[in-house]
């Protein structure tokens, strides 16, 4: 039986031959989490359709293992694309900012927000948690990697930052389980809550539970409707 160590080592290998996306898509929170089920035998080779056809080879060539189709349960390989913020939309939440895994998005409380389009990997983490549905993703602006798919679309070395991106954001926003991970029966502290050593939250985070997602946009809609009437209050000529 292997040590951790060469686990670990193992892990880093396949994660090496990933794209780095951290779209989540195979059910696991993270790339490197995906990659060290894979070492451990406890997932297969073809859950990650950001890498494609050419991920699942890759994989198979390391792990001399039979290559399979991308499971369709994970998504289908597609062009990849960019997220882009209308700005006409934009209400300043900075949900998207917390959600995006490798920090690609740009703005603070209030303001509009933009995608540094360098940086995004196209996982659409944005979308979900905006509350006024103003990302929407584009094709890539260079026209030679037009419905370019997987590994063609995408190099080592944009794998490369984008992992040593989300390494940075991980310090500082540590991320929520998938739901995938979820349905595995696995359990995470939410972001806020404070372990005690025997692994159980602790009183005082139980004190303050964390917001629900839903509730944040909730919370959102409210504030940016109560703005509009506001604006419009302001326009309109006094009597």
């Amino acid at each position: 039986m292997p040590s951790d160590a060469a686990k670990s080592a193992f892990a880093a290998q396949i994660d090496a031959l990933l794209p780095q996306t951290q779209c989540t898509r195979c059910g696991y929170p993270d790339c490197a989490a995906y990659a060290l089920a894979i070492a451990g035998g406890q997932a297969d080779i073809n859950r990650c359709p950001p890498g494609g056809s050419e991920g699942i080879a890759r994989l198979s060539a390391l792990l001399r293992r039979a290559a399979l189709p991308l499971d369709p349960g994970c998504g289908t390989e597609g062009s990849r694309r960019l997220a882009v913020v209308d700005p006409e939309q934009c209400v300043g939440c900075t949900l998207c900012l917390q959600a995006c895994p490798v920090d690609a998005i740009a703005g603070v409380a209030k303001r509009m927000h933009s995608v540094i389009a360098q940086w995004c990997t196209g996982c659409e983490l944005c979308l979900p948690p905006c509350p006024v549905d103003c990302i929407r993703m584009e094709p890539l602006p260079d026209e030679s990697l037009a419905g370019a798919t997987g590994w063609a679309a995408w190099s080592v070395d944009q794998a490369d930052e984008a992992r040593q991106r989300y390494a940075r954001h991980a310090l500082h926003h540590p991320r929520r389980q998938s739901g995938a991970a979820q349905d595995r029966g696995e359990t995470k502290p939410e972001s806020g809550e404070v372990m005690s050593d025997e692994g159980a939250p602790s009183a005082s985070s139980s004190a303050h539970p964390p917001t629900s997602p839903a509730a944040d946009r909730k919370a959102i809609l409210l504030q940016a409707a109560m703005e509009r009437a506001r604006q419009r209050i302001a326009g309109k000529p006094k009597s």
